[in-house]
């Protein structure tokens, strides 16, 4: 295996990422990659704002991983800042690998570097494999978490 580089995502990696959103059965349902257009538009929006970060991790040129990390500054808990981990995706072909370990220790030590005291995630409840596989790298389920479709 080639090194690992994870960086910013940019406007072209926009279709790897959604054809990894889209690849299993929750995402085929909810994601269009043959129209990019609102894709890019979320690009544009994610990348002006300084507690987003959108990155894609980079094999051999090759974009094999993304994941959304989110730094909401907060009043609970004593002021705490907290970091949210959202949209994991790992390429089919490198599933097992421990790219997604490399991602999500990523992630903790950019939470970290931006002073949160706390890093959350949801999973859908049918996920029990990456329920499993958040465990293993010491997250908790300790909340029931609730949506609303507007």
């Amino acid at each position: 295996m080639g090194d690992l580089e994870i960086r910013a995502a940019v406007a072209e990696d926009v279709r790897a990422i959604v054809g990894m959103l889209a690849d299993d059965p929750l995402g085929a349902q909810r994601e269009s990659p043959d129209d990019l257009a609102p894709y890019l538009t979320a690009l544009e929006r994610l990348s002006a704002d300084p507690n987003q970060r959108l990155v894609v991790a980079v094999r051999d040129g090759r974009v094999v991983g993304t994941l959304q990390l989110t730094i909401i500054p907060g009043l609970s808990r004593r002021g705490t800042t907290r970091s949210i981990i959202e949209g994991v995706r790992i390429h089919a072909d490198e599933r097992g690998s421990g790219l997604g370990t490399q991602l999500i220790e990523w992630a903790i030590s950019e939470s970290r570097d931006s002073g949160c005291q706390l890093v959350q995630l949801t999973s859908d409840t049918s996920r029990t494999d990456a329920h499993r596989f958040y465990e293993r790298l010491g997250f908790t389920a300790s909340h029931t978490g609730f949506k609303l479709q507007l």
